[in-house]
């Protein structure tokens, strides 16, 4: 049995937004990279801390930011260093 073939992240992104630009009926969104970028990025992190069992140092490294950068971004979005886990984050929302 052959592996389904997985959808490259950039496509499942352009799915998103194409649905998302198709809801606005002709109306134009304000700060879209801002709004884009407070939906991206607190999956990512969270997503990276579990990765990294909630080592901030290697999750920094593998985002390619500097620790501060990352503690900085985990304030923002108020997450905790913690090991995060997905039933937590998806009551968040």
């Amino acid at each position: 049995m052959s592996k389904p073939e997985q959808k490259a992240l950039s496509h499942s992104v352009a799915d998103c937004l194409d649905e998302y630009f198709n809801t606005l009926n002709g109306h134009a969104p304000k700060d879209l990279y801002e709004i884009i970028l407070g939906q991206v990025e607190p999956p990512l992190l969270r997503a990276t801390l579990r990765y990294c069992e909630g080592n901030q140092s290697r999750a920094a490294d593998l985002l390619g930011l500097n620790r501060a950068t990352l503690r900085k971004k985990l304030s923002q979005y108020k997450i905790t260093a913690k090991i995060v886990d997905r039933s937590d984050a998806l009551h968040a929302r």
